[in-house]
């Protein structure tokens, strides 16, 4: 198995071992990489690789049932993108598994390209979560580097206060609110102020 750094990861879960060999089979012909698992416990147990991943899961598993694990999974704070699969697909699962974020729910026997089509939609789909989640931890960062005083001089700059209205509201002078405000401007990496609202906003 390839084990390149940040390449995309499919995690399929299935007790029939027929299916994950088949599943592994067309992943590998098409160039991705994958692991899989017969059980539930066997994946929540598993170290996951810090890069773009989605997990194909089959609906009923030995114990415990694909969208009961869905819910566990979100309560363990695992946001991964899921593909169902099933043999006993009925149009209420299918609703609930949709609504609680799947990606898609497939029946067996299923088009190998709508499996594939599902698996990239749901790479791309973990991509943008894992990139806003990153710039968001990188704001937070920033954030964290103010002292006490230029946050609060930030919080009352975004409002729309301007420079002499913040100085009274904080009983300091002018210039010392311009020193701290262009502290602030820099330590974010905001180049306006309209950007710092944003980032304020995220925060």
């Amino acid at each position: 198995m390839n084990d390149t750094a940040g390449a995309p990861t499919v995690f399929v879960i299935d007790d029939d071992a027929g299916v994950r060999t088949a599943i592994q089979g067309l992943l590998k012909s098409v160039g991705l990489q994958s692991r899989c698992f017969e059980t539930a416990h066997e994946f929540l147990n598993s170290t996951r690789p810090d890069a773009p991943s989605c997990l194909v899961l089959d609906v009923r598993l030995p114990g415990v049932n694909g969208l009961d694990f869905q819910r566990e999974l979100v309560d363990a704070g695992v946001r991964i993108p899921i593909i169902f699969i099933t043999g006993h697909g009925d149009i209420p699962m299918t609703v609930k598994a949709m609504k609680s974020g799947a990606v898609e729910f497939l029946t067996k026997p299923f088009r190998h390209q709508d499996l594939l089509d599902a698996i990239y939609q749901a790479l791309d789909r973990d991509r943008v979560i894992r990139q806003q989640a990153s710039e968001l931890a990188d704001l937070r960062r920033r954030y964290k580097s103010l002292t006490a005083r230029e946050r609060e001089v930030m919080a009352l700059v975004v409002t729309g206060m301007l420079n002499k209205q913040v100085a009274a509201e904080l009983g300091t002078s002018v210039i010392t609110i311009k020193i701290h405000r262009g502290h602030v401007m820099r330590k974010m990496q905001a180049e306006s102020l309209a950007q710092l609202v944003k980032m304020a906003a995220k925060l």
